[in-house]
């Protein structure tokens, strides 16, 4: 039975307690006598020494007259009952995780049962529990909560009752409180007899206690089921990537239930070196996660690599799952893995979050700007020629950014300003002298308070921000002479519940664009960066300038095709001067070299749309390419007649192939099972060095295949073998990593069925 409730405090222990003013006592009464009922028949399959009795009260009158309570009481076993297929860790939601070790989510009740040297007499014996919450790699301080025995339970405070007796074993059930420290308590039963005290340690039999989405009390609660299944309880999602016309996506293991995991997530939380106490809070949680998932200045889990070499390490886009990560930086007692971009940091925070608790999906947001000077805006400048300054450009916008949500209340905020909040592991900007971003109210970016912790005005300028064209003059000062309104923060996406499809939730970080609300929440933000009067009324804008593409774009390999539009809205005509420069990019927006420059005089008619058709050649492309294959082409121009200057920019990329998995036969547990990996090579050249990286289908480590070079446009086929060990739907995922692609990689759905 489930024990949720709200904060009050206790004079049991130093920590704050829940109470449910829902549940009468007599309910409790009632619920705990269908309990022992209930005992008398599982508690055999929980591997006790000995039969339940017939009745817990026939069992006290036995014990008495029995009596031996004059002799000391010595504790001879414990059980904490902690198989996977047992009722704590079924009601409790953590029968998933690998461990055999019992693990709980606060404000729940668990059970255990105790064996004793004689019966115990409740008259002239007591009992106390000591869970302990103790540094194992640190110096941190400690929480010591004493648990003691009691009649009748009261909601929201640490105590626990006998709920059934036989001979010389207890069963007893253990309230916990919905605001305790997450973490790994060692047990210890106390024992008191009027002959003296005697302590019974259960080491190594820890319990591990996590935040708890089904409990009311919990922070982290959350109302829909099918929401707590899929943002806590499900170890596979879908990333996206792209851009915001050409939007792909990968399945990432978050693998949170696997061996090791759990130890890796609590051993992450000791070296983010705040007090236990705290471990309390889903938000300062969720700060140190985003902290502590870069090792930019804490020697947190993943080391960043946005270059073109990743040599000594794995590259970000052959990594499809979070466990062998972990794990690699839990077994090298903290080294940081190599390497990391955004996606990889958002998959292993997703991970840690989930792991502990915290309803937490990874979210990414197209055309994401990164503010580096606090104003709010994006700001793009452009020389007397109208060339792009790369040197003096230090804002920029990634093709996507992926960053995570998590679900918790913000009692440190206004109200209304709970619910999904922005955690961000990528270090871009420091915050409070750390690599760290949120947790940010999602409900405060869509209002603009930027003024509201943690991090508001960097995550808003990413999803809101307006694009500012500046142009040097001849004195060496800028003037601004363009603006886009609606190019930042384009399609929002994250997986959908309970199904695979991309769902778009940019509604929940902005109004409608050029709506009144969205205009309002700017301008209330603008006036917290650091340049407040950015917007003077433009004139002589009847000329407009757009970049489109058709479908999905063009594949690597291929040529580029684009198209230019040009509007004349005035009732006179028009001449427009245009240079076109596409720029190789990384998806971040750093720009690497020009691959190719035109320029184009087009005349324009009274009211007159021109389409002028642009195209890239893959032999002009070919070599200069880096990861994602990202590609910009900046128009810039100036009407003759009006003077007004055009600006826009188009981002791009060149999309790779997939991995195509085919299972042969049907999975069964305990059986073999061959699946077929095919791939054709789409460039004109050979590739070297060519990685395959497998994982999936409950495998505990990722499969790792060198399988060497691929020659030009060839077609591979791989048959690899697996037994799988977990009945149900399964997925097996693969990528392919070599320095002349990336980004590619593959999934099938399986399911697999028992012997």
């Amino acid at each position: 039975m489930d024990r949720c409730c709200s904060a009050t405090s206790s004079t049991n222990s130093s920590e704050t307690v829940c109470q449910d003013t829902r549940t009468s006592h007599a309910r409790r009464l009632l619920a705990h006598s269908l309990l022992a009922e209930m005992y008398r028949y599982n508690f055999r399959d929980e591997n006790t020494r000995r039969p339940a009795a017939t009745s817990a009260a026939t069992s006290t009158a036995t014990s008495e007259a029995n009596s031996g309570s004059d002799s000391l009481l010595k504790v001879q076993s414990v059980n904490l009952l902690k198989s996977k297929g047992g009722q704590n860790r079924r009601e409790h939601h953590t029968d998933a995780f690998f461990s055999d070790n019992l693990i709980i989510r606060r404000g729940q009740t668990f059970y255990m049962a105790i064996e004793f040297s004689r019966p115990f007499n409740p008259k002239s014996d007591k009992l106390a529990l000591q869970l302990m919450l103790e540094p194992i790699f640190s110096r941190n301080i400690g929480i010591n909560i004493s648990v003691p025995l009691v009649n009748s339970l009261e909601d929201g405070v640490w105590q626990m009752k006998i709920v059934e007796q036989k001979d010389n074993q207890i069963h007893v059930a253990v309230n916990t409180l919905a605001t305790a420290s997450i973490g790994r308590y060692k047990v210890t039963v106390e024992s008191f007899s009027p002959k003296g005290k005697l302590q019974f340690p259960c080491t190594p039999d820890d319990i591990y206690m996590l935040f708890n989405p089904w409990c009311k009390g919990d922070p982290v609660y959350l109302v829909n089921e099918a929401e707590r299944q899929e943002y806590v309880l499900n170890s596979m999602g879908r990333i996206y990537y792209g851009t915001e016309k050409q939007i792909g996506e990968r399945t990432w293991n978050f693998a949170q239930f696997e061996k090791d995991v759990l130890e890796a997530c609590l051993f992450l939380l000791e070296k983010g070196q705040v007090a236990m106490a705290e471990w309390r809070d889903p938000v300062i949680v969720s700060r140190m996660v985003s902290a502590l998932v870069n090792s930019n200045d804490d020697s947190g889990v993943l080391m960043g690599n946005w270059k073109e070499s990743h040599a000594g390490g794995t590259a970000p886009t052959a990594w499809s799952g979070s466990g062998d990560i972990l794990r690699q930086y839990y077994k090298s007692s903290g080294k940081p893995v190599k390497f990391a971009q955004c996606w990889v940091y958002a998959g292993v925070t997703n991970t840690v979050l989930r792991c502990l608790g915290i309803p937490t999906r990874c979210v990414t947001n197209f055309n994401s700007a990164h503010d580096t000077d606090h104003s709010l805006t994006t700001d793009i400048y452009i020389d007397e020629k109208m060339e792009v300054i790369k040197d003096k450009t230090s804002d920029s916008v990634w093709n996507f950014h992926v960053w995570n949500e998590s679900w918790m209340t913000r009692p440190d905020l206004p109200a209304g300003y709970g619910g999904w909040q922005v955690v961000d592991a990528t270090p871009q900007e420091p915050s409070q002298g750390s690599y760290r971003c949120g947790p940010t109210s999602v409900a405060a970016v869509r209002n603009g308070q930027v003024e509201l912790k943690f991090d508001t005005p960097f995550v808003f300028a990413e999803v809101n921000s307006d694009k500012i064209y500046w142009q040097r003059k001849s004195d060496g000062s800028f003037s601004q002479v363009g603006m886009e309104k609606n190019t930042i923060g384009l399609n929002i996406s994250t997986k959908a519940v309970g199904s695979e499809s991309r769902v778009d939730i940019t509604d929940n970080y902005k109004f409608r664009e050029g709506s009144a609300e969205e205009r309002a929440a700017v301008e209330r933000a603008s006036r917290f960066g650091s340049k407040p009067t950015l917007y003077p009324s433009s004139s002589g804008n009847d000329v407009s300038v757009e970049i489109t593409m058709d479908g999905s774009g063009p594949r690597i390999g291929g040529d580029a095709r684009l198209a230019i539009v040009l509007k004349n809205k005035s009732s006179s005509q028009r001449t427009v001067s245009l240079l076109c420069e596409v720029i190789v990019r990384y998806y971040t927006g750093e720009l690497k070299a020009t691959l190719k420059k035109e320029n184009i005089s087009v005349n324009l008619g009274a009211q007159e749309t021109k389409t002028i058709p642009w195209s890239l050649q893959y032999k002009e492309y070919m070599n200069h390419l880096v990861e994602q294959g990202a590609l910009l082409l900046v128009v810039t121009g100036q009407v003759k007649e009006t003077q007004q200057i055009l600006a826009t920019q188009f981002n791009f990329r060149l999309r790779t192939p997939d991995l195509i998995i085919t299972p042969q036969g049907q999975a069964v547990v305990g059986r073999e099972l061959i699946v077929k990996i095919m791939f054709q090579n789409p460039l004109s050249e050979v590739l070297r060095n060519v990685t395959f990286r497998i994982e999936g289908l409950g495998m505990q480590s990722v499969r790792k295949i060198a399988y060497g070079d691929v020659d030009k446009l060839e077609t591979i086929t791989l048959m690899e073998k697996f037994i799988p060990t977990v009945a149900g739907p399964q997925k097996l995922l693969a990528s392919l990593d070599c320095p002349q692609l990336t980004q590619v990689h593959g999934f099938a759905d399986i399911v697999v069925r028992p012997n």
